[in-house]
């Protein structure tokens, strides 16, 4: 069992209401005064800790795999700085451009991002050259124009 279950409860022998023998100050005045204080531990009080072990401990002590969020492919983040390049357009300009904050677009750029569908169709309309899909880093055909 770990030392965390176990929670103090100090008892003054005296006499008085209940909520003034709780509360610190009145701990501290009686030990002060040289009274008698006890002290006792009450296992997991004030928690729901009704069962030790769940059903799952085991199970996730022998679970390894390490699990994480896919990133922008480095590919895709050089496609996004030429094109930006190309553009004349620091990351900033971009970032301004596509209504996101300049940190977005250097951590697509560096591969440190997870991938934005949204942010991703934000930028290749931004910079013209394709991002997602087989055809990375080819021009963009222009859609259709809304009416």
């Amino acid at each position: 069992m770990a030392e965390s279950d176990w929670d103090t409860v100090t008892v003054l022998r005296k006499k008085g209401s209940v909520a003034q023998s709780k509360s610190k100050q009145a701990v501290l005045t009686a030990q002060r005064k040289g009274e008698e204080v006890e002290t006792s531990k009450k296992w997991a009080a004030g928690q729901n800790k009704q069962h030790l072990v769940t059903k799952n401990t085991a199970k996730l002590d022998r679970e390894t795999e390490e699990l994480h969020h896919d990133r922008v492919p480095l590919e895709v983040g050089k496609v996004i700085q030429q094109g930006r390049q190309n553009r004349g357009l620091t990351q900033k300009d971009l970032a301004t451009k596509i209504n996101e904050k300049p940190q977005i677009i250097a951590d697509y750029e560096s591969g440190r991002a997870i991938p934005n569908n949204q942010i991703m169709g934000k930028i290749e309309r931004a910079i013209g050259l394709k991002l997602r899909g087989r055809e990375i880093g080819q021009p963009m055909e222009p859609g259709p124009k809304k009416k």
